[in-house]
């Protein structure tokens, strides 16, 4: 079984300036993903590789153990490109330069680091105990609910729950739906070769995650986990 691990840092970010690289309780943003995704890869005899089109990113990634020769290309550095190309240009040039065909491919979002080698074990024996699953990634369960808590807006201006289900009267009763937290993503090769261009399909697993997870995107993300951390507020070791 031929693993990828692929780690996808842009720079340039415009919510949180070098968000990428930026010190979160004494180490850069990005080790914590290189790190998890070192000890994974020496388990499964996996391949780590960076996608980044910034030299600092390269250069401080280099600073944990990550080298690459590989430089995203401009059309996929920019705001509105698409997360799976940018993996699938990562995927092809790996195979290329490494002479190996993967089965699967284990992304890492360095901006959602907190998951730990037992999601990532957890997980991938979750897929492959699913032959006909394109893919996995990680969920938690969501602090909204569409069948019972969540409007939306329809042409006549009045508001609608989102999502029906019967005489539903507590959230406790609703079907039970998750966040996707963006954390990690394991695909088949042939979600690639069969040409989907988001996460989700007809044939995605989910990974419910036992513990807090969350996504840096504005300032105070980075102030409240760096608490959490500092003060040993989290129920696992990140």
């Amino acid at each position: 079984m031929n693993i990828l691990i692929t780690i996808c840092a842009r720079g340039g970010s415009k919510g949180i300036p070098g968000k990428n690289i930026k010190e979160l309780n004494g180490l850069p943003l990005i080790a914590y993903t290189i790190n998890v995704a070192n000890e994974f890869a020496k388990r499964y005899n996996a391949d780590v590789s960076l996608s980044t089109d910034d030299s600092l990113i390269m250069a401080k990634a280099a600073e944990y153990g990550l080298m690459t020769s590989y430089i995203r290309p401009e059309i996929l550095a920019t705001d509105t490109a698409g997360k799976i190309d940018v993996i699938q240009d990562l995927v092809n040039y790996e195979e290329s330069t490494r002479a190996k065909e993967y089965d699967f491919i284990v992304d890492l979002d360095v901006t959602s680091p907190m998951r730990t080698l037992q999601d990532l074990e957890e997980a991938l024996k979750r897929i492959q105990s699913h032959p006909e699953a394109l893919n996995i990634f990680s969920v938690n369960p969501a602090n909204r609910n569409p069948y019972f808590n969540m409007v939306e807006e329809y042409g006549d201006g009045f508001v609608r729950v989102v999502k029906k289900a019967g005489d539903i009267k507590s959230r406790q009763a609703a079907p039970p739906v998750y966040d996707m937290n963006a954390s990690f993503y394991i695909f088949r090769k042939s979600f690639f070769e069969q040409g989907y261009r988001t996460s989700t399909t007809e044939r995605s697993l989910a990974y419910v995650m036992k513990h807090i997870c969350f996504d840096l995107d504005h300032p105070i993300d980075f102030t409240i986990m760096e608490i959490m951390m500092r003060e040993r507020l989290l129920d696992f070791e990140l």
